[in-house]
Parts: C-alpha cells; sequence; structure tokens
C-alpha cells in the first residue's frame, strides 16, 4: 500500500507519538541502542518527561537484507488535559509542578504540529489500559485526518494486565504489533513491520 510513498525521498520522518508514559521515549532508547548504540533520552515515572520533540538523524534499521534510514522523532505525551496539581503526588514543589506543566502543555502543542511534517507514525499505547480513551482516539484521528501510515505498537506486553486484542478491535484498520521496549521482546518482528511499512 506505502511502497511508492517514500521513493526517491531522502530523509523520512518517523514520528514516535502517544499518550503519557506509554513507553515512547524507551522504543526511541531502544531503537537508538540497537542501530546507533546510545540513548536518545531520559525516561522517568513522573508523566510529561518528554517535554521537548527530540530528534535522533539517519537511523538505519537493517532485518532479513532489507534496510531503510530514518529521523526518528520522540515527541511529548499528548494529553487533552495538564494539571500541575497531578505532578505534586510524585514529590515535586508546587514551583516544579506548575513549570512541568507549562512546559508539557507547550511540548502537546508542539507535538501536534510536527504531525503536518511526519512520513509515518508509530503509534505506542500502553497494552495494560483501556485504548478507548479520548488521547488514544484524538491521536488516531489526527493521522487518519492526515493519511499518514502508522504503526500502532501495544507496549508493557510483559505486565500481567497487558491486553493486545483490546488495542487491536480499537484500531482495526492499522496493524499493531506487541512489544516490550524495556525488555526488548518482540523487537524483531517491530523492525520487520517497520520496514514493511517505511518501504
Amino acid at each position: 500500500m506505502f511502497s511508492n510513498l517514500f521513493k526517491g525521498k531522502r530523509h523520512i520522518k518517523l514520528g514516535i507519538y502517544g499518550p503519557p508514559n506509554s513507553g515512547k521515549t524507551t522504543i526511541a532508547n531502544r531503537i537508538c541502542k540497537d542501530w546507533l548504540g546510545e540513548e536518545m533520552g531520559s525516561v522517568s515515572a513522573v508523566p510529561h518527561e518528554t517535554r521537548e520533540v527530540n530528534i535522533k538523524e539517519k537511523i538505519t534499521v537493517k532485518h532479513k537484507g532489507k534496510d531503510i534510514t530514518f529521523n526518528l522523532i520522540d515527541t511529548p505525551g499528548i494529553a487533552t488535559r495538564i494539571d500541575f496539581e497531578d505532578f505534586l503526588k510524585y514529590g515535586l514543589s508546587e514551583k516544579e509542578a506548575k513549570k512541568r506543566a507549562k512546559e508539557a502543555t507547550k511540548g502537546v502543542i508542539d507535538a501536534i504540529k510536527w504531525l503536518d511534517d511526519m512520513d509515518c507514525v508509530i503509534a505506542v499505547l500502553d497494552s495494560t489500559l483501556n485504548p478507548y480513551n479520548q488521547v488514544n482516539i484524538t491521536i488516531v484521528g489526527n493521522l487518519a485526518a492526515r493519511d499518514i501510515p502508522v504503526l500502532i505498537c501495544a507496549n508493557k506486553i510483559d505486565k500481567k494486565k497487558s491486553n493486545i486484542k483490546k488495542i487491536e478491535a480499537a484500531f482495526p484498520q492499522y496493524e499493531v504489533i506487541p512489544i516490550s521496549a524495556l525488555k526488548g521482546t518482540n523487537m524483531e518482528e517491530f523492525y520487520e513491520s517497520l520496514i514493511r511499512v517505511l518501504k
């Protein structure tokens, strides 16, 4: 379906999108470590650790004799509402919480602006959570409206509450790849699917 989409394109922009704490930067780090030998960004249990768009250029993924080169863009978590009070429970002071909320809000706006520049998107969803929420539907709706090729990663399959079938049922129009970015589980299938979508 997408076979002619990127022919002749010099720098494919591959964006990583999803709600906060779904594992976007963990996946970005896994890809960068696998193919560049270095990490991309810091990971935290506190939501909105990534508050700016991060870019890693010229990553070449090789799998079964095929390869593809792209620029990887790790975006801040998309949220429909960011309240500084949500950060207080993580031990941040009120001043720090307000600063993080402000930066996170700007990050969400920037991430949505960047969508217009993406050639393909990995949508990272936490497979332990109900996929039928406003944030996921907003993200996937925005991608569908822009006709951007999408690969959905059902992350955190190493957790007991993981439910891949729910994500597949929620977004049947897209390929869903179950992975654990943290443990590196199923990354071979992920890279195979990524090359297939990007080629």
